[in-house]
């Protein structure tokens, strides 16, 4: 079961470096990175051109206690909050990047609260 798991990551390691191999975010149009593990999910802006990270936010066991919902609400309250620090920033385009995982679940509920905070992904 172990050999599995390992698997399971460098896969999904070697999945996001082919995708970071394409896409890039600049000032303008920053990359939007998005981690998840099994307890946490960390979403942050980051300008590549420099190697800085403009906005972050993440979910972590010290603001699931003040947030209440499934992880996938969660992830929603989270994409909403960082498209809520980008508009305030200026920024209306971004790059999604989904990390080697699938579109699905948290991931897509952070990518279709950033277009519902007016963020064109």
């Amino acid at each position: 079961m172990k050999n599995a798991n390992i698997k399971k990551r460098i896969n999904r390691i070697r999945r996001h470096a082919r995708v970071r191999a394409k896409i890039s975010g600049t000032a303008e149009r920053p990359r939007i990175s998005v981690f998840k593990s099994n307890r946490h999910l960390f979403v942050q802006a980051i300008d590549d051109t420099l190697g800085r990270t403009i906005i972050s936010s993440k979910v972590v066991s010290s603001v699931k206690s003040k947030l209440k919902g499934t992880k996938t609400e969660l992830a929603t309250k989270i994409g909403t909050i960082v498209g809520e620090k980008m508009k305030t920033q200026g920024i209306t385009k971004a790059v999604f990047d989904k990390s080697g995982f699938k579109y699905h679940g948290r991931i897509k509920a952070v990518a279709d609260a950033l277009r519902e905070a007016g963020i064109t992904i």
